[in-house]
């Protein structure tokens, strides 16, 4: 005899879930049927996160490089100074004084000197204490010898002497210029122009984003855009977004390695970035705590204008600081402005009081003049970023707003030049393939597709003496 089974029902009824006496809604017994109140606007709760777009803004421009390192050239000083020293000590009203300019750290005397250059000649007239001019009457053996010490003698052009005493320490003697009698011959030596050959090597950047194929056709709440719901979208343009970030900040914070011992990872040669060059040769202002803007006074800015001067920079910088930074500058050229009114009017301006409306009063300053120099001040997320450098020691730049011109050439340049690999229309700029065997790529078995970018570049700064770090 045939049997028959019939399917059980294991799914209880909603009421035997609840105890009857707690009803509240009928979503206390079918709370699976109801759609949820969805809302799939995505809310960018901080805002646009991406950082790059900073070395553009500053008129960086795009190359390509065709080596392993990019190579270029920075003029030297037109006017040299000797950096000498006395052998010895020389009191003040002295008309005669003998000053070596060493090759080694320590010269015949026993005294430590400075290993200098040498460019001073016969008949040549130098600066000494800043006030005195002295010309030198003689040169010892090694005048034109790098690699011994030379003695010069210089003699006093009044008989006043020397102002003040002068020590054995080494010291800058500008040469002013040189006197000859009449009938006498040219100058026996000349000074040859120099260069100074710099190199960058190039940096290699990658990054990978990774979805499977199960995972590609899931449809979630939130709508990424034009009624696009698979999150692996989102997922992948903020991969490229943290890669381009990554790439800026590693032209920014990258350095060359010299650290020998670093040879697990194979041969990385890294590269200079931005803030390691100013650190290396530009100026850099530092606070001395983590509390305190590194300009925070017009006598600090002065400081920083005067060495400006000394770097023959030009006149017009654009400051990129963290808000520490940008609001001691909105404080101390408030300051500035109310202490100038009271000195030429006895009468207090108050901060925002010019240029605005009747319902607005601003309280800060984007663009101000000091001393011949015009700065325009910015706010840089990067330094505010708490998940970037928001807790570094770095509070900012100041960049000269111009080119600077290549001693070989004439051609000018901005200061600061982006070079990617490139060569016969293969760039490696931005690289970004795919491979896998969904979504319509079919160059694996792989089941995923997976997003591969890369970047091989090298950030040049010229002229970096002329630029600012502010730091902690």
């Amino acid at each position: 005899m045939s049997t028959i089974s019939t399917p059980l029902d294991f799914s209880p009824n909603s009421f035997r879930r609840l105890d009857p006496t707690k009803y509240v809604s009928l979503g206390d017994f079918i709370n699976e049927v109801n759609k949820p109140d969805n809302r799939d606007l995505l809310v960018k709760t901080y805002g646009n996160q991406g950082i790059t777009g900073f070395l553009q803004m500053v008129g960086a421009v795009k190359s390509n490089g065709v080596a392993d390192e990019v190579q270029y050239w920075e003029e030297t000083r037109l006017h040299q100074v000797q950096v000498a020293a006395p052998s010895a000590t020389v009191n003040a009203g002295a008309t005669s004084i003998v000053l070596e300019m060493a090759s080694a750290a320590t010269s015949a005397t026993g005294a430590t000197k400075a290993a200098a250059q040498k460019y001073l000649r016969v008949n040549d007239v130098i600066l000494v204490g800043g006030v005195d001019r002295f010309i030198i009457t003689a040169v010892s053996a090694g005048e034109y010898s790098q690699t011994a010490t030379a003695a010069a003698t210089a003699v006093a052009l009044t008989s006043a002497g020397l102002s003040a005493n002068v020590t054995t320490a080494a010291a800058n003697y500008p040469i002013i210029g040189n006197m000859f009698a009449q009938g006498t011959d040219q100058n026996t030596g000349y000074l040859e122009s120099n260069v100074v050959k710099r190199t960058n090597p190039y940096q290699i950047l990658k990054e990978v984003y990774k979805v499977t194929g199960s995972q590609a056709t899931n449809i979630g709440w939130i709508n990424l855009g034009n009624g696009d719901y698979r999150w692996f979208i989102k997922s992948e343009n903020d991969t490229r977004q943290r890669f381009l970030d990554k790439r800026e900040m590693m032209m920014l914070l990258g350095e060359e390695v010299s650290n020998t011992g670093l040879t697990t990872l194979g041969s990385i040669a890294g590269s200079e970035g931005y803030f390691s060059a100013l650190a290396n040769r530009g100026i850099v202002v530092n606070s001395g705590a983590t509390t305190t803007a590194a300009i925070a006074t017009l006598d600090e800015l002065d400081a920083v204008i005067t060495a400006l001067d000394k770097q023959g920079a030009m006149p017009e910088y654009a400051m990129y600081v963290n808000r520490l930074q940008d609001l001691a500058f909105d404080d101390m050229i408030a300051q500035g402005t109310s202490t100038a009114a009271n000195i030429t009017a006895g009468v207090t301006t108050q901060f925002g009081q010019f240029a605005n409306a009747d319902d607005m009063v601003k309280l800060g300053f984007s663009s101000f003049m000091r001393g011949s120099y015009t700065f325009h001040k910015h706010s840089w997320k990067l330094l505010n970023d708490p998940t970037l450098l928001a807790g570094s020691n770095f509070q900012g730049v100041m960049i000269p707003l111009t080119k600077v011109a290549d001693p070989r050439t004439g051609e000018k340049s901005p200061a600061l030049e982006l070079n990617y690999k490139a060569t016969n229309g293969y760039s490696r700029e931005m690289e970004h393939w795919m491979t896998g065997s969904i979504l319509g790529v079919t160059n694996t078995n792989t089941d995923a597709l997976q997003f591969n970018y890369r970047s091989e570049f090298a950030l040049v700064t010229r002229a970096a003496n002329q630029h600012v770090l502010l730091s902690k």
